[in-house]
């Protein structure tokens, strides 16, 4: 959500007495966001960001799943429907006494994100809503999974299966909460903000502390009163206090950029098409998989086929993709989500490995064409589309030794003053994509 940006006014030097001595003042997190050209800006306390080798594994995993799941599920109109459909606080928290999913079985879930071929995965512990699948004794209210009709912790279930699967384990939090009016109105109503700030300080608290290790920490809704951008709102919420806590109870974690703060990484949402070239810093697409974040139940899912090749652009251009499937009421995966995520795993247990511990190069990629990348001595080519009957790749920066299509057919190249030129049939091109491999001195 994109808004003009508010400005406020800086500090001034403060002139000292000492010859030609001059001293800015500490600048406020808010003075610091406002300065802030974007949230990919490391002005705001880059003390906190991991060095490249605690992003390693991250970065060679390109895929994860997403899970939106909670009270939204029973309505089943989207993750959303609070605040969509203006259904007030208290008939909404009724929802609360309904919430029992029998069905829910996360090493089901995990089972299932290991055959799609995902390495990590990340789980909506509390959303805009407020209603948390904790025991979160700082919950306002009482508004957790333990005084709901469940009257069980169901996070601890998800962090424990996860790791049986191998998988590194994600968190989701969203800092604002529509019951609070002092989120829409903080300048207005401070001590109403004041508590919603609290509940979020001591919630992450909560979160990171009595789980053991958690490797991912998704933030979201950063923004306040849906204005503007989470780094606007940085006055507010203090991220930098606010991640530094974290980084005190998790010193590893990856922290995506939605509180105010740059992040370990960068995020792109949607189903808007990827392009441009290879980007500096590490990003993830994420996007979902049926007609809303949270469960509906017409059952509909993107087919494999589509998916795919976002996870492939992704890649290719520095980037991993995270991907949202919602639960029912019961907690479990819609079927055609669940098809869908093995149609994936069909495709990614053949020909992950020419994305997955790769990096992207040595080529930029060229939009709806091609992209590369490379792992040692080998480089993969992902094909999209063949403008003419061969790809040309001019300026290759390799000598190559050898050439195979891993997605089948054979592949006709030659290698003339460093112009690649590669050339599959039509009929044995690969679905939804081709990929050759080539081994280089």
């Amino acid at each position: 959500m994109r808004m003009g940006r508010r400005h406020f006014l800086m500090a001034g030097a403060c002139a000292l007495a000492a010859p030609a001595a001059t001293f800015a003042a500490p600048q406020t997190d808010e003075q610091k966001s406002a300065a802030k050209l974007s949230n990919a800006d490391p002005a705001l306390a880059p003390e906190l960001l991991l060095p490249e080798k605690d992003l390693a594994w991250w970065r060679d995993a390109k895929f994860g799943i997403f899970v939106h799941w909670g009270l939204y599920a029973i309505p089943g109109r989207g993750e959303w429907h609070m605040f969509n459909d203006k259904v007030p606080p208290g008939e909404y928290r009724k929802l609360a006494e309904q919430f029992d999913p029998q069905a829910y079985d996360p090493d089901q879930w995990a089972a299932l994100a290991k055959q799609a071929g995902a390495r990590y995965m990340v789980m909506t512990a509390r959303h805009h809503d407020g209603f948390a699948l904790w025991d979160s004794p700082s919950s306002f209210q009482h508004f957790d999974a333990l005084h709901a009709k469940a009257h069980r912790d169901l996070i601890r279930p998800y962090v424990n299966a996860v790791r049986r699967a191998g998988l590194k384990v994600g968190l989701y939090y969203s800092p604002l909460d529509w019951r609070f009016p002092g989120y829409f109105h903080p300048r207005e109503l401070p001590e109403n903000a004041r508590l919603l700030k609290m509940q979020t300080y001591d919630q992450v608290g909560e979160l990171m502390k009595n789980y053991g290790k958690i490797d991912v920490l998704w933030w979201d809704g950063g923004w306040l009163a849906h204005k503007g951008t989470d780094a606007d709102a940085a006055w507010f919420w203090e991220p930098a206090k606010l991640n530094g806590r974290v980084r005190k109870y998790q010193p590893k974690i990856l922290i995506n950029p939605r509180s105010g703060w740059i992040g370990d990484f960068d995020t792109e949402e949607g189903h808007g098409t990827i392009s441009g070239p290879i980007r500096a810093r590490p990003w993830e697409k994420t996007f979902a998989l049926g007609s809303a974040w949270g469960y509906t139940p017409d059952n509909y899912a993107m087919s494999w086929q589509k998916v795919i090749p976002f996870i492939v652009n992704a890649a290719v251009r520095n980037g991993n993709a995270l991907i949202n499937v919602g639960p029912d009421p019961q907690g479990r995966i819609p079927p055609a989500q669940a098809e869908t995520l093995k149609g994936i795993g069909q495709w990614m247990g053949k020909y992950g490995y020419t994305i997955q511990d790769t990096r992207p190069g040595p080529l930029q990629p060229r939009d709806g064409v091609f992209g590369t990348t490379f792992r040692k001595n080998k480089v993969f080519v992902h094909i999209f589309s063949w403008p003419e009957d061969r790809l040309t790749l001019s300026d290759f920066p390799k000598t190559v030794q050898t050439a195979v299509t891993v997605t089948g057919g054979k592949v006709v190249w030659s290698q003339t003053d460093g112009t690649l030129t590669l050339q599959v049939a039509a009929e044995s091109r690969g679905d939804p994509l081709t990929v050759i491999e080539l081994t280089c001195a």
